[in-house]
This record gives C-alpha cells, sequence and structure tokens, in this order.
C-alpha cells in the first residue's frame, strides 16, 4: 500500500527523502508542492528529477478528501461533504467573513460525546481523522476559493444540475467572496479536537511552516468541551487559541444537556480554564448555545458570571438552531439580548455570533455527513 505524502510532517519528510538516498532539499521542494501548490500529480513537480518524480509515483500517493457534494447557503456559506479513502464521510464549512474566509474544520468521523443538542453527537464516534483528512479539508477549501477568484465555483459533482435556488446561491456567492483568501481556521466541526491530540498536534504544528500552509497561530482557534489533562498540554503546546463549549453554568445543567462531557467535572475544568496559559491580552473564548427554555434566562447568565469570575474569558453567544431531531427549541431573542446584556453589565465581555449556513445545515451543532440525504 502506497504512503500518502499528506501524513508526513516536514521532519518526517525529510527523512522518507533520505530513506531514498535525496538530499534534504528535496524535502523542501516536496512540501511546496504538495501545500503551497496544491499539487497531487508527481509528473507536474516540475523541479524535482524524472528520475525521483518517478519513484515516488512507484511509492508513495498525495491523496486529498474526496469531494462528493458541496452546498452553497443564500449567505454565502459552503459546506463540502467530503469522502475519506475508507468510505467514510465528514463535512468541513467555509464561511465568507467581511474581509477573508474562515474554515470550520472536522477532527473525527462523528463524535463520541453525543452533547444533546448537537446533530453530529447522534451519529456516535466512527474514528478519528489522520493528519492528512485534517489538513485535506483547508487544500480542498483553498482550491474553492481559487476557483472563486477566477469567477469559477466546484459545486456540483459531474452527475448533479443545481436546481433554480443552488444557481441564484452559486451566483450571490461569487459575487460576495471574489478576492477573499482563506485566512482564519476554527476546528469547531465533526469531533472533539482534544480526543484526537496525537492527529492534531501534528496537523497544527504543520499548518505553521512557513514554505507550506503558513497559518499564524492567531488565526487558529481550537474548540473542545474540556478533556481532563489534554488542556494543559495544548495550552503548554501554544499552537492555537482555545474555545471551551461550555453551554452551562453548572454542573447539574451542563449533565444534564452534556452528559458526556459534564464528566469532566465543571469545577475542575474551571480550575483548569484559570490555570491556563494566555498571552497579556489573550481571552479564552467560551462558547455558550443558548436552548431555549433550558439555559437562557437571566438566573442561568447570572451563575455564569460568577463561574467565569476567575477566568479571563469572552463568552460567545449562540442562538440553537432548531432540528427536528433535537428536543429544543431556539430561544426568544428578546431573552437573548437580555443575556448578552446582563454578561456586560457584569464585566463579562460577551458577543452574540451571527449563525452562517442554517439553510444548508451548516451551522453550529448542525453537521452530520448524511450521504442518505442525497440518494
Amino acid at each position: 500500500m502506497k504512503l500518502n505524502l499528506l501524513d508526513f510532517t516536514y521532519s518526517e519528510l525529510e527523512q522518507f527523502c533520505s530513506g531514498l538516498g535525496e538530499a534534504p532539499f528535496r524535502a523542501r521542494q516536496l512540501w511546496q508542492w504538495l501545500w503551497q501548490k496544491r499539487e497531487r500529480d508527481f509528473g507536474r513537480m516540475t523541479n524535482i528529477s524524472k528520475e525521483l518524480r518517478e519513484r515516488l509515483g512507484q511509492t508513495a500517493d498525495v491523496l486529498w478528501p474526496e469531494v462528493v457534494h458541496v452546498q452553497a447557503s443564500r449567505d454565502g456559506t459552503t459546506k463540502f461533504l467530503l469522502a475519506l479513502a475508507d468510505g467514510q464521510h465528514i463535512e468541513t464549512v467555509l464561511i465568507p467573513e467581511k474581509d477573508h474566509f474562515t474554515l470550520c474544520l472536522s477532527t473525527q468521523v462523528g463524535c463520541a460525546l453525543g452533547c444533546t443538542f448537537c446533530a453530529t453527537g447522534r451519529m456516535g464516534l466512527v474514528r478519528n481523522l489522520t493528519m492528512a483528512e485534517i489538513l485535506g479539508q483547508i487544500l480542498v477549501a483553498r482550491e474553492h476559493v481559487a476557483g472563486l477568484t477566477q469567477g469559477q465555483t466546484q459545486g456540483q459533482t459531474q452527475d448533479q444540475t443545481p436546481d433554480q435556488t443552488q444557481e441564484l446561491a452559486t451566483g450571490q456567492i461569487l459575487g460576495q467572496t471574489q478576492g477573499l483568501a482563506l485566512r482564519n481556521l476554527v476546528f469547531m466541526g465533526m469531533g472533539e479536537p482534544l480526543l484526537n491530540w496525537e492527529n492534531l498536534r501534528r496537523a497544527l504544528e504543520s499548518l505553521h511552516h512557513p514554505l507550506g500552509l503558513d497559518f499564524s497561530k492567531r488565526r487558529i482557534t481550537v474548540s473542545t468541551v474540556g478533556v481532563p489533562g489534554m488542556l494543559s498540554e495544548f495550552g503548554a503546546s501554544g499552537l492555537a487559541s482555545l474555545a471551551v463549549s461550555l453551554h452551562a453554568p453548572t454542573q447539574d445543567l451542563r449533565a444534564r444537556i452534556m452528559p458526556r462531557a459534564a464528566r469532566f467535572v465543571l469545577d475542575d475544568l474551571i480550575a483548569e480554564l484559570a490555570a491556563y496559559p494566555l498571552q497579556p491580552r489573550q481571552k479564552i473564548t467560551i462558547e455558550y448555545v443558548l436552548l431555549g427554555g433550558v439555559n437562557d434566562d437571566l438566573g442561568h447568565a447570572r451563575e455564569l458570571v460568577r463561574l467565569l469570575n476567575k477566568v479571563k474569558a469572552k463568552v460567545n453567544l449562540i442562538p440553537f438552531h432548531p432540528s427536528s431531531e433535537l428536543p429544543y427549541a431556539a430561544p426568544d431573542m428578546n431573552r437573548v439580548l437580555a443575556f448578552e446584556n446582563l454578561l456586560k453589565s457584569k464585566g463579562l465581555p460577551a458577543t452574540l455570533r451571527k449563525s452562517k449556513g442554517q439553510d444548508i445545515s451548516a451551522a453550529c451543532g448542525q453537521l452530520r455527513a448524511d450521504v442518505a440525504a442525497l440518494e
């Protein structure tokens, strides 16, 4: 079985080239072809000798996740359904901002945590993603962004014809997003990133390489429910910013809506966050999905302020997106605004996330890689 070169870190690629009897600079050339130029065909790597290209073709591959389906939202958000080499599927979401794109990445096929307000949790955990499968989502997204810049989209598989709604959305995307670059990464898609820490760590380290994808650490955020022991290791790595999926201000309520995540006791989680290493002006993002009538009243807001009083934090409020499969309602917007205002009045920074991609099930908690829906 051939090796996928996208699964190699830079040092591993150097070792691979050395094993072929090649000088270290060959790894640098290959790395640039793989990550900067997004080249998958060894035959087109023109500054590499023909002999080496032939040997590479015999021993290795460059395998991206396969784009199965692309959905375009009216707000410019694009959701990719990707097939992996073993037939499993994941989703990744490209989100347009004012002057750039943000990509929401998955780290697992499914998720073991089963939060009761999250569609991904209903899948259960199938497996972890490899480094190549994690970073391959970025290659797919950058290829798509390059197509937008050229006035094209990758939106349809060969046997699909877009309906009028899809054509309208595609036209809007071309008008809204031409010239935008993919600048920010958020690991907030399918899966719990810190339960796939080894592959995530290797991916983050590779992301920062200046001859490759070259993403700044401050442009990358990893979202976690708070895995015991892993928070300190992630913090010590300094590889990305931290976001914590909290969603409840008490242990009892968190256990009700996030039963498996709540095994990580809330008091212990807050103690880890209070000790978490931060840069001088850096804050931990606390993510809080507001469920109608469940965790969205002013009493909950006051408890949240008390809970976070020793944590250098800012709160990202996310109104729940209703689904027929999930047992919750959207919160009343008056309650949402009152919740936000109370946090701010107590000195706790808070913002209301503007949800995007709801019409294509690409918003927070909606990813589930539903292949059957395409049939």
